[in-house]
């Protein structure tokens, strides 16, 4: 029985990846702020005879506070972790600013990615194959980080913020990898292409758009979710791992740029207060 936290586990793909996971016969916690959609998911997971192997958290995983909690909780259930899946992720049509002064979009896809990361590899590293395994755009080079304007104070746009928090992902990866060169856990970022996990967080007209484009061209989870199983199960090589479904993406995009991980990285723990 292997050890899985899902944060965003409780739509999509990481509700997808998390009942494939107790299914099989593994023991999940699952990250989500929504308690009504935690139940939900409990309630399938007794169904199918895991109710004992699955555990829910709730957390509103823009805040640093609760990423931190959330990190805690996990110490205190379990002293190995085998895997670390990422897909926490909401559509903010309006600039949003946490108490921790960061952008919404942002918060949420990266700088909550960054904590949950870092904060759990002591128990990822006593895993025979641990890996963190983080959905998002890697691959795409539209978009761009915002240097001197991370929370996105002037000019905010949804589309913006969005593409802004998945090249800081896509940076994240990197600056993980070369952080942790002897390290035993892997870190895939993985882009899955477009998918139909939901429209729950947008807006209209952004949500009538997106359900019908999903209709006519996205996957379906069950779909999305087999690529990345595949690489868990069987990871092909250590350290960094970036894939577009089952294609490897190109290390030497831009979008990849070491010195500008490392650039991220040290501006993300100056602005999180860390000594270090």
């Amino acid at each position: 029985m292997r050890t899985y936290v899902v944060a965003g586990g409780t739509t999509g793909m990481g509700r997808g990846l998390a009942l494939h996971f107790l299914r099989r016969g593994d023991q999940v916690t699952v990250v989500g702020s929504d308690p009504v959609k935690g139940r939900l998911l409990l309630d399938e997971a007794a169904r199918s005879g895991a109710g004992d192997r699955a555990a829910f958290v709730q957390a509103d995983l823009t805040s640093v506070a609760a990423n931190v909690r959330v990190i805690e909780e996990i110490k205190e259930r379990h002293d190995v972790l085998d895997g670390l899946v990422l897909t926490a992720l909401r559509h903010f049509p309006r600039r949003v600013e946490t108490p921790d002064g960061f952008e919404a979009t942002f918060a949420l896809y990266y700088v909550s990615r960054f904590l949950l990361g870092y904060g759990l590899t002591d128990l990822l590293e006593t895993a025979e194959l641990p890996m963190i395994v983080n959905v998002c755009g890697v691959g795409v080079t539209k978009g761009a980080i915002h240097w001197d304007d991370l929370s996105l104070k002037r000019g905010y746009g949804p589309v913006k913020a969005m593409l802004q928090g998945g090249r800081a992902t896509d940076l994240l990866g990197v600056a993980y990898a070369a952080n942790h060169p002897g390290g035993r856990t892997r870190y895939l970022l993985h882009h899955p292409g477009f998918t139909d996990s939901g429209t729950a967080t947008l807006a209209q007209p952004a949500k009538t758009i997106v359900k019908l484009l999903a209709k006519l061209m996205a996957q379906p989870v069950d779909v999305s979710i087999q690529p990345i199983i595949e690489l868990m199960d069987d990871p092909p090589g250590k350290g960094l791992l970036a894939y577009d479904r089952r294609t490897p993406v190109d290390p030497s995009l831009p979008t990849l740029d070491p010195g500008n991980a490392r650039r991220l990285y040290e501006r993300t723990r100056h602005l999180l207060g860390d000594p270090r």
